[in-house]
């Protein structure tokens, strides 16, 4: 087994080895990963964090050893805690990270960061306060960053930055926690999740107080939520169906 560190900002995962393919989440700043498979120009991962799986280019990562890999996987998470910081390289050069990404793995790049962390867990009021940090991000299929966010990557970052896990995708999500029977049950941080036509689910939010829900759909946005879905304030219109609502803390 090879094991590899992101020592870039943002790095793309996609489905597919090919620049061309889908891109299915990405991988930010000190994040860890197995190796599981490598060819000429790219590299099969599972990501330490959430076991999510794809394809990487082989420029875009530093090899490490298994030894490296466990010494640093079973540390407690430090997550850099403003929207833009930067950590400086051996060659004395800035390097930018974004909101999330993993500092604690700056001694493995032999970086040096400075700047504030989140390295504990907060209390569940916190959520809210973190997910407005992402108000207005553009939505981006398999981002989880200010810069492109999709809607399950914003659940788990936020989360993420308060000290819980989640998993990546909304359905992978929502096998994760309590259900709540009503909508009136719902406290704020509280995920709700919304399925389409056939019944699969497709997206995730935040459920904030006053029946508001803040969620990515075109951008981080802030609607209405009711028994029947999300309203969007702007259209007058429901643009998702509420399947459930799950407590994860």
């Amino acid at each position: 087994m090879n094991y590899g560190i992101c020592n870039l900002s943002i790095v793309p995962l996609r489905a597919e080895p090919s620049d061309k393919r889908e891109l299915v989440n990405q991988i930010l700043y000190g994040e860890l990963f197995k190796v599981l498979e490598i060819r000429s120009k790219w590299s099969r991962i599972r990501l330490a964090f959430d076991k999510y799986e794809g394809w990487v280019d082989n420029k875009q990562y530093l090899q490490i050893t298994e030894e490296e890999y466990t010494e640093n996987v079973t540390q407690p998470l430090h997550l850099s805690s403003d929207l833009v910081d930067f950590s400086t390289t051996t060659e004395n050069q800035l390097l930018s990270i974004c909101l999330g990404s993993t500092v604690n793995t700056t001694k493995l790049l032999q970086h040096r960061f400075e700047g504030k962390i989140h390295s504990e867990t907060f209390p569940k009021e916190h959520l809210i306060e973190s997910a407005l940090l992402f108000l207005n991000s553009p939505y981006l299929w398999g981002g989880k960053t200010p810069f492109g966010i999709d809607c399950s990557g914003f659940t788990q970052m936020v989360y993420k930055l308060n000290g819980y896990k989640l998993l990546r995708d909304a359905s992978q999500q929502a096998t994760q926690g309590e259900a709540l029977s009503f909508i009136e049950e719902s406290e704020p941080g509280d995920l709700a999740f919304f399925d389409n036509a056939e019944g699969l689910i497709t997206h995730v939010g935040i459920i904030m107080k006053d029946n508001h829900i803040i969620h990515a759909h075109g951008k981080v946005r802030i609607d209405g939520l009711d028994h029947t879905g999300i309203f969007n304030y702007e259209t007058r219109t429901y643009t998702h169906q509420l399947r459930v609502i799950k407590r994860i803390v």
